[in-house]
Protein backbone atom coordinates (compact mmCIF):
# COMPACT_ATOMS: atom_id res chain seq x y z
CA UNK A 1 0.00 0.00 0.00
CA UNK A 2 1.57 3.80 -1.06
CA UNK A 3 1.83 5.68 1.84
CA UNK A 4 1.43 9.10 2.18
CA UNK A 5 4.39 9.33 5.34
CA UNK A 6 5.54 5.65 7.05
CA UNK A 7 7.43 6.40 10.46
CA UNK A 8 9.54 3.34 11.38
CA UNK A 9 11.13 2.64 14.65
CA UNK A 10 11.08 6.44 16.05
CA UNK A 11 12.43 6.73 18.85
CA UNK A 12 13.17 10.34 21.08
CA UNK A 13 14.21 11.14 24.42
CA UNK A 14 14.65 14.02 26.31
CA UNK A 15 17.02 15.25 29.01
CA UNK A 16 17.03 11.20 29.73
CA UNK A 17 13.14 10.66 29.52
CA UNK A 18 12.19 8.05 26.81
CA UNK A 19 9.18 10.01 25.23
CA UNK A 20 9.24 7.37 21.99
CA UNK A 21 10.46 3.66 21.87
CA UNK A 22 10.62 2.12 18.49
CA UNK A 23 6.92 3.27 17.32
CA UNK A 24 5.67 2.67 13.81
CA UNK A 25 3.09 4.49 12.58
CA UNK A 26 2.03 4.78 8.73
CA UNK A 27 -0.89 7.21 7.09
CA UNK A 28 -2.80 6.04 4.01
CA UNK A 29 -4.35 8.73 1.45
CA UNK A 30 -7.62 9.51 1.98
CA UNK A 31 -8.03 7.36 5.25
CA UNK A 32 -9.14 8.56 9.06
CA UNK A 33 -6.32 7.46 11.68
CA UNK A 34 -7.02 7.34 15.02
CA UNK A 35 -3.72 8.35 16.81
CA UNK A 36 -4.78 7.57 20.33
CA UNK A 37 -3.60 7.59 23.45
CA UNK A 38 -3.01 8.70 27.26
CA UNK A 39 -1.99 12.22 27.80
CA UNK A 40 1.92 11.75 27.72
CA UNK A 41 1.99 8.49 25.78
CA UNK A 42 4.17 10.40 23.36
CA UNK A 43 1.01 11.28 21.21
CA UNK A 44 2.24 15.12 20.76
CA UNK A 45 5.70 14.31 20.76
CA UNK A 46 5.46 11.74 17.13
CA UNK A 47 3.31 14.44 15.90
CA UNK A 48 5.96 17.12 16.06
CA UNK A 49 8.15 14.39 14.60
CA UNK A 50 5.99 13.68 11.39
CA UNK A 51 5.77 17.74 11.29
CA UNK A 52 9.37 18.41 11.13
CA UNK A 53 9.30 19.94 14.70
CA UNK A 54 11.23 17.31 16.55
CA UNK A 55 13.94 15.15 14.69
CA UNK A 56 14.09 11.87 16.19
CA UNK A 57 17.05 10.09 17.94
CA UNK A 58 16.24 7.22 15.75
CA UNK A 59 14.37 5.66 13.30
CA UNK A 60 13.73 6.60 9.60
CA UNK A 61 10.83 8.52 7.85
CA UNK A 62 9.45 7.56 4.23
CA UNK A 63 8.70 10.63 2.61
CA UNK A 64 7.98 11.28 -0.84
CA UNK A 65 9.21 7.75 -1.95
CA UNK A 66 12.38 9.45 0.06
CA UNK A 67 14.03 7.78 3.39
CA UNK A 68 14.57 10.72 5.76
CA UNK A 69 16.31 10.49 9.55
CA UNK A 70 14.58 14.03 10.16
CA UNK A 71 12.22 16.39 8.63
CA UNK A 72 12.33 19.94 8.59
CA UNK A 73 8.68 21.50 9.07
CA UNK A 74 9.61 23.51 5.81
CA UNK A 75 9.76 19.93 4.28
CA UNK A 76 7.13 18.64 5.69
CA UNK A 77 4.33 21.34 4.56
CA UNK A 78 6.17 21.29 0.93
CA UNK A 79 4.96 17.43 1.14
CA UNK A 80 1.76 18.50 2.37
CA UNK A 81 1.51 18.03 6.03
CA UNK A 82 -0.66 20.43 8.06
CA UNK A 83 -1.36 20.30 11.81
CA UNK A 84 -4.15 22.21 13.37
CA UNK A 85 -3.80 22.40 17.02
CA UNK A 86 -6.03 22.78 19.66
CA UNK A 87 -5.77 26.55 19.65
CA UNK A 88 -6.13 26.78 15.34
CA UNK A 89 -3.25 29.23 15.52
CA UNK A 90 -5.29 31.82 13.73
CA UNK A 91 -5.05 35.59 14.10
CA UNK A 92 -7.87 36.71 16.12
CA UNK A 93 -7.76 40.44 15.57
CA UNK A 94 -7.54 40.12 11.63
CA UNK A 95 -10.07 39.39 9.00
CA UNK A 96 -11.48 35.68 8.07
CA UNK A 97 -9.77 37.29 4.52
CA UNK A 98 -6.47 38.16 6.09
CA UNK A 99 -6.30 34.84 7.74
CA UNK A 100 -6.95 33.20 4.79
CA UNK A 101 -4.94 35.22 1.75
CA UNK A 102 -2.04 37.14 3.69
CA UNK A 103 0.07 34.08 3.66
CA UNK A 104 -0.05 33.19 -0.28
CA UNK A 105 0.69 36.73 -0.92
CA UNK A 106 3.68 36.70 1.51
CA UNK A 107 4.77 33.98 -0.23
CA UNK A 108 4.59 34.89 -3.71
CA UNK A 109 6.52 37.98 -2.80
CA UNK A 110 4.25 40.41 -4.19
CA UNK A 111 5.12 44.22 -4.12
CA UNK A 112 1.65 45.61 -3.97
CA UNK A 113 -1.36 43.97 -2.04
CA UNK A 114 -4.22 43.27 -3.95
CA UNK A 115 -7.30 43.22 -2.24
CA UNK A 116 -9.36 41.85 -4.94
CA UNK A 117 -7.13 39.03 -5.68
CA UNK A 118 -6.88 38.18 -1.98
CA UNK A 119 -10.69 38.16 -1.78
CA UNK A 120 -10.61 35.38 -4.79
CA UNK A 121 -8.52 33.72 -2.66
CA UNK A 122 -10.33 33.49 0.27
CA UNK A 123 -13.35 32.83 -1.45
CA UNK A 124 -11.69 29.60 -3.11
CA UNK A 125 -9.86 28.22 0.15
CA UNK A 126 -13.58 28.38 1.82
CA UNK A 127 -15.23 26.91 -1.48
CA UNK A 128 -12.79 23.56 -0.99
CA UNK A 129 -14.29 22.87 2.10
CA UNK A 130 -17.96 23.79 0.90
CA UNK A 131 -18.75 26.08 3.87
CA UNK A 132 -19.46 30.15 3.77
CA UNK A 133 -17.93 32.25 6.40
CA UNK A 134 -18.23 36.25 6.41
CA UNK A 135 -14.63 37.06 5.20
CA UNK A 136 -15.01 40.30 6.92
CA UNK A 137 -15.43 39.20 9.82
CA UNK A 138 -12.95 39.76 13.07
CA UNK A 139 -12.09 36.12 13.87
CA UNK A 140 -12.05 36.61 17.66
CA UNK A 141 -15.57 37.79 17.36
CA UNK A 142 -16.81 34.32 15.63
CA UNK A 143 -17.44 30.73 17.56
CA UNK A 144 -15.13 28.04 17.94
CA UNK A 145 -16.55 25.90 15.02
CA UNK A 146 -15.66 28.34 12.41
CA UNK A 147 -12.48 29.19 13.36
CA UNK A 148 -11.35 25.74 13.14
CA UNK A 149 -12.70 25.82 9.46
CA UNK A 150 -10.57 28.44 8.97
CA UNK A 151 -7.95 26.95 10.07
CA UNK A 152 -8.62 23.99 7.60
CA UNK A 153 -9.57 25.99 4.64
CA UNK A 154 -5.93 27.67 4.92
CA UNK A 155 -4.08 24.28 5.43
CA UNK A 156 -5.59 22.92 2.04
CA UNK A 157 -4.53 26.43 0.40
CA UNK A 158 -0.91 24.74 1.12
CA UNK A 159 -1.76 21.49 -1.07
CA UNK A 160 -2.18 19.61 2.14
CA UNK A 161 -2.35 15.69 2.00
CA UNK A 162 -2.38 14.98 5.48
CA UNK A 163 -4.30 17.25 8.08
CA UNK A 164 -3.76 16.29 11.51
CA UNK A 165 -6.27 17.29 13.94
CA UNK A 166 -5.43 17.42 17.60
CA UNK A 167 -8.54 17.37 20.03
CA UNK A 168 -10.81 18.71 17.03
CA UNK A 169 -14.11 18.57 18.79
CA UNK A 170 -14.12 19.67 22.11
CA UNK A 171 -15.68 22.99 21.95
CA UNK A 172 -18.09 21.76 19.34
CA UNK A 173 -21.90 21.56 19.69
CA UNK A 174 -23.35 18.12 17.90
CA UNK A 175 -24.56 20.31 14.65
CA UNK A 176 -20.70 21.76 14.34
CA UNK A 177 -19.48 18.28 15.00
CA UNK A 178 -21.66 16.42 11.96
CA UNK A 179 -20.39 19.28 9.87
CA UNK A 180 -16.81 18.59 10.53
CA UNK A 181 -17.53 15.27 9.50
CA UNK A 182 -18.98 16.14 7.01
CA UNK A 183 -16.36 18.26 5.59
CA UNK A 184 -13.97 15.46 6.27
CA UNK A 185 -16.01 12.87 4.00
CA UNK A 186 -15.38 15.56 1.25
CA UNK A 187 -11.72 16.09 2.17
CA UNK A 188 -10.70 12.22 2.49
CA UNK A 189 -13.38 11.57 -0.57
CA UNK A 190 -10.43 13.15 -2.77
CA UNK A 191 -7.42 11.81 -0.97
CA UNK A 192 -6.68 13.85 1.80
CA UNK A 193 -5.61 11.76 5.27
CA UNK A 194 -6.78 12.36 8.29
CA UNK A 195 -4.56 11.74 11.39
CA UNK A 196 -7.66 12.17 14.14
CA UNK A 197 -6.70 12.84 18.02
CA UNK A 198 -9.67 12.50 20.29
CA UNK A 199 -10.50 11.18 23.86
CA UNK A 200 -14.31 11.17 22.51
CA UNK A 201 -15.04 7.23 21.88
CA UNK A 202 -17.93 7.50 20.68
CA UNK A 203 -16.45 9.77 17.43
CA UNK A 204 -13.12 8.33 17.10
CA UNK A 205 -15.41 4.52 16.49
CA UNK A 206 -17.51 6.45 14.08
CA UNK A 207 -15.25 8.11 11.58
CA UNK A 208 -11.84 6.81 11.90
CA UNK A 209 -10.81 3.12 9.45
CA UNK A 210 -7.93 2.99 11.12
CA UNK A 211 -6.57 3.02 14.85
CA UNK A 212 -2.76 3.17 16.08
CA UNK A 213 -2.84 2.97 20.09
CA UNK A 214 0.20 3.63 22.10
CA UNK A 215 1.00 3.44 25.43
CA UNK A 216 3.93 4.88 27.33
CA UNK A 217 6.15 5.79 24.32
CA UNK A 218 5.56 2.38 22.71
CA UNK A 219 3.46 1.14 19.68
CA UNK A 220 0.78 -1.11 21.43
CA UNK A 221 -1.33 -1.88 18.25
CA UNK A 222 -2.32 -0.67 15.18
CA UNK A 223 -5.98 -2.36 14.21
CA UNK A 224 -9.70 -2.08 12.18
CA UNK A 225 -12.25 -0.37 13.81
CA UNK A 226 -14.08 -3.46 14.35
CA UNK A 227 -11.24 -5.29 16.17
CA UNK A 228 -11.76 -2.91 18.94
CA UNK A 229 -14.66 -2.39 21.36
CA UNK A 230 -14.79 0.14 24.04
CA UNK A 231 -13.05 -2.17 26.55
CA UNK A 232 -10.41 -3.26 24.60
CA UNK A 233 -9.19 0.49 23.36
CA UNK A 234 -9.08 1.55 27.21
CA UNK A 235 -7.62 -1.01 28.08
CA UNK A 236 -4.67 -0.99 24.77
CA UNK A 237 -4.46 2.54 25.88
CA UNK A 238 -3.92 2.47 29.62
CA UNK A 239 -2.95 -1.38 30.40
CA UNK A 240 -5.66 -1.74 33.18
CA UNK A 241 -9.31 -2.91 32.62
CA UNK A 242 -12.06 -0.44 34.07
CA UNK A 243 -15.55 -1.54 35.31
CA UNK A 244 -18.07 0.72 33.59
CA UNK A 245 -21.03 -0.40 35.92
CA UNK A 246 -23.65 2.61 36.34
CA UNK A 247 -23.06 4.53 39.60
CA UNK A 248 -26.37 4.09 41.61
CA UNK A 249 -25.49 5.71 45.04
CA UNK A 250 -25.75 4.42 48.32
CA UNK A 251 -26.99 6.48 51.62
CA UNK A 252 -28.64 9.60 49.96
CA UNK A 253 -30.00 12.02 52.60
CA UNK A 254 -33.52 12.56 52.89
CA UNK A 255 -33.44 16.15 53.14
CA UNK A 256 -31.88 18.65 50.65
CA UNK A 257 -28.76 20.70 50.99
CA UNK A 258 -29.03 22.54 47.95
CA UNK A 259 -32.33 23.86 46.47
CA UNK A 260 -33.42 25.73 43.45
CA UNK A 261 -36.68 27.67 43.27
CA UNK A 262 -37.78 29.27 40.23
CA UNK A 263 -33.85 30.34 38.93
CA UNK A 264 -33.82 32.40 36.25
CA UNK A 265 -31.07 34.93 34.61
CA UNK A 266 -31.99 36.86 32.19
CA UNK A 267 -30.80 35.95 28.13
CA UNK A 268 -28.96 32.41 29.82
CA UNK A 269 -31.96 30.14 31.82
CA UNK A 270 -35.33 30.85 33.54
CA UNK A 271 -37.04 28.72 35.84
CA UNK A 272 -34.93 26.10 36.85
CA UNK A 273 -35.61 24.31 39.94
CA UNK A 274 -33.77 21.72 41.66
CA UNK A 275 -32.95 19.83 44.58
CA UNK A 276 -29.98 17.88 45.56
CA UNK A 277 -29.01 15.52 48.50
CA UNK A 278 -26.58 15.36 50.08
CA UNK A 279 -24.29 11.68 49.44
CA UNK A 280 -26.33 12.20 45.29
CA UNK A 281 -24.49 12.70 42.10
CA UNK A 282 -27.13 14.88 40.25
CA UNK A 283 -26.28 14.97 36.04
CA UNK A 284 -27.33 18.32 34.38
CA UNK A 285 -26.85 17.87 30.70
CA UNK A 286 -27.72 20.11 27.80
CA UNK A 287 -25.89 21.36 24.02
CA UNK A 288 -23.59 24.15 23.93
CA UNK A 289 -26.01 27.14 24.63
CA UNK A 290 -28.46 25.04 26.76
CA UNK A 291 -27.65 27.35 29.73
CA UNK A 292 -26.34 24.67 31.46
CA UNK A 293 -22.99 26.62 32.19
CA UNK A 294 -24.54 29.72 33.09
CA UNK A 295 -26.66 27.72 35.53
CA UNK A 296 -23.28 26.33 37.43
CA UNK A 297 -21.88 30.16 37.07
CA UNK A 298 -25.11 31.64 39.33
CA UNK A 299 -25.31 28.31 41.57
CA UNK A 300 -21.91 29.74 42.75
CA UNK A 301 -22.18 33.09 43.34
CA UNK A 302 -20.74 34.10 40.08
CA UNK A 303 -23.72 35.40 38.03
CA UNK A 304 -26.24 37.06 39.74
CA UNK A 305 -29.63 35.87 39.25
CA UNK A 306 -32.80 37.99 38.42
CA UNK A 307 -35.44 35.93 40.20
CA UNK A 308 -36.00 32.66 42.27
CA UNK A 309 -34.21 31.60 45.05
CA UNK A 310 -31.34 29.31 45.83
CA UNK A 311 -32.18 27.35 49.60
CA UNK A 312 -29.17 25.90 51.46
CA UNK A 313 -30.39 23.89 54.63
CA UNK A 314 -33.91 25.00 54.19
CA UNK A 315 -33.41 29.20 53.95
CA UNK A 316 -32.66 31.01 51.46
CA UNK A 317 -29.15 32.10 49.94
CA UNK A 318 -27.68 35.75 49.43
CA UNK A 319 -24.76 35.30 47.28
CA UNK A 320 -23.34 38.04 46.58
CA UNK A 321 -19.89 36.48 45.00
CA UNK A 322 -18.02 33.60 45.74
CA UNK A 323 -16.98 34.16 49.24
CA UNK A 324 -20.58 33.78 50.22
CA UNK A 325 -20.79 30.41 48.53
CA UNK A 326 -17.61 28.97 49.68
CA UNK A 327 -19.08 29.65 52.72
CA UNK A 328 -22.15 28.08 52.50
CA UNK A 329 -19.85 24.84 51.71
CA UNK A 330 -19.78 25.39 48.31
CA UNK A 331 -17.34 24.40 45.62
CA UNK A 332 -16.95 24.72 41.80
CA UNK A 333 -14.68 23.54 39.53
CA UNK A 334 -14.44 25.54 36.47
CA UNK A 335 -14.85 24.25 32.47
CA UNK A 336 -11.95 25.72 31.53
CA UNK A 337 -8.69 24.59 34.85
CA UNK A 338 -6.05 26.21 32.50
CA UNK A 339 -7.60 30.08 32.54
CA UNK A 340 -10.27 30.10 35.05
CA UNK A 341 -9.00 26.92 37.57
CA UNK A 342 -4.55 27.40 37.85
CA UNK A 343 -2.41 29.06 38.16
CA UNK A 344 0.12 26.78 35.63
CA UNK A 345 3.10 28.71 36.49
CA UNK A 346 2.75 27.93 40.60
CA UNK A 347 3.54 24.66 42.26
CA UNK A 348 1.05 22.22 42.50
CA UNK A 349 1.33 22.31 46.42
CA UNK A 350 0.19 26.20 46.17
CA UNK A 351 -2.25 25.79 43.69
CA UNK A 352 -4.05 23.31 45.95
CA UNK A 353 -3.67 25.31 48.95
CA UNK A 354 -4.41 28.39 47.65
CA UNK A 355 -7.96 28.04 48.67
CA UNK A 356 -7.22 27.59 52.29
CA UNK A 357 -4.12 29.45 52.77
CA UNK A 358 -5.88 31.50 55.89
CA UNK A 359 -6.10 28.70 57.76
CA UNK A 360 -2.21 27.70 57.94
CA UNK A 361 -1.24 31.88 59.11
CA UNK A 362 -0.01 31.59 62.51
CA UNK A 363 -1.43 34.37 65.17
CA UNK A 364 2.24 36.54 63.87
CA UNK A 365 0.94 36.45 60.68
CA UNK A 366 3.63 33.99 59.53
CA UNK A 367 3.22 31.03 56.86
CA UNK A 368 2.97 27.58 59.17
CA UNK A 369 4.54 26.01 56.15
CA UNK A 370 5.53 22.65 57.21
CA UNK A 371 1.56 22.25 57.86
CA UNK A 372 0.73 24.34 54.72
CA UNK A 373 3.11 22.08 52.69
CA UNK A 374 1.54 18.69 54.52
CA UNK A 375 -1.95 19.41 53.57
CA UNK A 376 -0.90 19.64 49.72
CA UNK A 377 0.58 16.49 49.92
CA UNK A 378 -2.58 14.91 51.34
CA UNK A 379 -4.50 16.12 48.36
CA UNK A 380 -1.69 14.65 46.41
CA UNK A 381 -2.15 11.15 47.63
CA UNK A 382 -5.68 11.31 48.00
CA UNK A 383 -6.11 11.99 44.48
CA UNK A 384 -2.88 10.29 43.05
CA UNK A 385 -1.88 13.07 41.14
CA UNK A 386 0.97 11.68 39.07
CA UNK A 387 3.93 14.07 40.22
CA UNK A 388 7.39 13.43 42.44
CA UNK A 389 6.90 16.60 44.39
CA UNK A 390 4.19 19.13 44.96
CA UNK A 391 7.31 21.31 44.15
CA UNK A 392 6.85 21.30 40.89
CA UNK A 393 4.56 24.00 38.65
CA UNK A 394 1.31 22.70 37.55
CA UNK A 395 2.56 23.19 33.94
CA UNK A 396 4.34 20.01 34.25
CA UNK A 397 1.65 17.74 34.55
CA UNK A 398 -0.73 16.01 31.75
CA UNK A 399 -4.24 17.86 31.95
CA UNK A 400 -5.84 14.78 33.65
CA UNK A 401 -3.52 15.77 36.93
CA UNK A 402 -4.21 18.95 36.05
CA UNK A 403 -7.80 18.99 36.58
CA UNK A 404 -6.97 16.39 39.53
CA UNK A 405 -5.12 19.61 41.31
CA UNK A 406 -8.47 21.78 40.64
CA UNK A 407 -10.65 18.80 42.59
CA UNK A 408 -7.76 19.20 45.40
CA UNK A 409 -8.06 22.49 45.72
CA UNK A 410 -11.86 23.04 46.06
CA UNK A 411 -11.65 19.55 48.51
CA UNK A 412 -9.34 21.61 51.00
CA UNK A 413 -12.13 23.96 51.46
CA UNK A 414 -13.90 20.97 53.22
CA UNK A 415 -17.00 21.47 51.04
CA UNK A 416 -20.87 20.03 51.45
CA UNK A 417 -21.92 20.74 47.89
CA UNK A 418 -19.33 20.04 44.65
CA UNK A 419 -20.25 21.60 41.42
CA UNK A 420 -18.59 20.01 38.15
CA UNK A 421 -18.84 21.50 35.25
CA UNK A 422 -17.33 19.90 32.53
CA UNK A 423 -14.69 17.75 34.88
CA UNK A 424 -12.98 15.25 32.34
CA UNK A 425 -12.93 17.67 29.42
CA UNK A 426 -9.39 16.70 27.85
CA UNK A 427 -8.91 14.78 30.08
CA UNK A 428 -7.63 10.84 29.14
CA UNK A 429 -8.86 8.02 29.76
CA UNK A 430 -7.30 6.45 32.28
CA UNK A 431 -7.83 10.07 34.12
CA UNK A 432 -11.39 10.18 33.57
CA UNK A 433 -11.82 6.76 35.61
CA UNK A 434 -9.83 7.88 38.38
CA UNK A 435 -11.92 11.41 38.73
CA UNK A 436 -15.15 9.33 38.38
CA UNK A 437 -13.95 7.04 41.07
CA UNK A 438 -12.79 9.99 43.45
CA UNK A 439 -16.61 11.97 42.85
CA UNK A 440 -17.98 8.15 44.05
CA UNK A 441 -16.38 7.66 47.22
CA UNK A 442 -16.96 11.11 47.91
CA UNK A 443 -20.71 11.20 47.52
CA UNK A 444 -20.31 7.64 49.76
CA UNK A 445 -18.90 10.21 52.13
CA UNK A 446 -21.93 12.25 51.89
CA UNK A 447 -20.44 15.46 49.93
CA UNK A 448 -23.63 16.48 47.71
CA UNK A 449 -22.33 16.46 43.70
CA UNK A 450 -23.75 17.96 40.41
CA UNK A 451 -21.78 17.09 37.25
CA UNK A 452 -22.31 19.48 34.17
CA UNK A 453 -21.62 17.82 31.11
CA UNK A 454 -22.34 17.09 27.49
CA UNK A 455 -20.39 13.91 27.43
CA UNK A 456 -23.31 11.37 27.79
CA UNK A 457 -21.45 8.26 29.12
CA UNK A 458 -20.14 10.00 31.80
CA UNK A 459 -23.11 11.71 33.12
CA UNK A 460 -25.25 8.33 32.57
CA UNK A 461 -22.42 6.44 34.40
CA UNK A 462 -21.67 8.36 37.46
CA UNK A 463 -25.31 10.40 38.11
CA UNK A 464 -28.21 9.21 39.91
CA UNK A 465 -30.62 11.44 38.05
CA UNK A 466 -29.88 13.66 35.30
CA UNK A 467 -31.95 17.20 34.01
CA UNK A 468 -31.68 17.81 30.80
CA UNK A 469 -30.99 21.50 29.89
CA UNK A 470 -32.16 23.12 26.61
CA UNK A 471 -33.09 26.64 25.69
CA UNK A 472 -32.50 28.00 29.01
CA UNK A 473 -34.92 25.24 30.56
CA UNK A 474 -34.74 21.92 32.35
CA UNK A 475 -37.09 20.01 29.97
CA UNK A 476 -36.66 16.38 31.04
CA UNK A 477 -35.65 14.15 34.37
CA UNK A 478 -34.51 11.07 34.05
CA UNK A 479 -33.69 7.92 36.07
CA UNK A 480 -30.06 7.28 34.61
CA UNK A 481 -30.43 3.27 35.18
CA UNK A 482 -33.27 2.57 32.54
CA UNK A 483 -31.90 5.49 30.09
CA UNK A 484 -29.88 4.66 27.04
CA UNK A 485 -27.21 6.75 25.35
CA UNK A 486 -29.23 7.36 22.51
CA UNK A 487 -32.48 8.68 24.21
CA UNK A 488 -30.73 11.07 26.61
CA UNK A 489 -28.83 12.39 22.97
CA UNK A 490 -32.19 12.37 21.70
CA UNK A 491 -33.49 14.66 24.57
CA UNK A 492 -31.19 16.86 24.45
CA UNK A 493 -31.52 17.85 20.88
CA UNK A 494 -34.93 17.56 20.15
CA UNK A 495 -38.78 17.33 21.60
CA UNK A 496 -39.32 13.86 23.56
CA UNK A 497 -42.19 14.58 24.82
CA UNK A 498 -42.82 10.70 26.27
CA UNK A 499 -41.14 9.49 29.23
CA UNK A 500 -39.26 11.63 31.85
CA UNK A 501 -40.56 14.77 32.89
CA UNK A 502 -41.14 18.24 31.06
Amino acid sequence: MEHIISLRGISKSFAGVQALDNVTLEIAPGEVHCLAGENGSGKSTLIKVLSGVHAPDGGEIILGGESHRALTPKQAIAHGIQVIYQDFSVFPNLTVLENLAFTSEISDKRPFVSWRRMRRTAETALEKIGVSIDLDARVDSLPVAQKQLIAIARALMNDARLLVLDEPTTALTNREVARLFSVIADLTAEGVAIIFVSHKLEEVFEISQRFTIIRNGRHVITCLPEELDRASFSFYMTGREFDDERFTGGDIAADPILELDGLSVSGAFEDVSLALRPGEILGVTGLLGSGRTELALAMFGLMPHDSGRIIVDGKEAKLRGIRDAIDLGMAYVPEDRLTEGLALERSIGKNITISVIDKFVSRLGTLRESQLNAEAQRWVDRLKIATPTPANAASTLSGGNQQRVVIGKWLATGPRVLVLNGPTVGVDIGSKHDIHRVLRELAADGLAVIIISDDIPEILENCNRVLVMRDGRIVHEVDSVDTTEERLSDLMSKDVAEGGKR
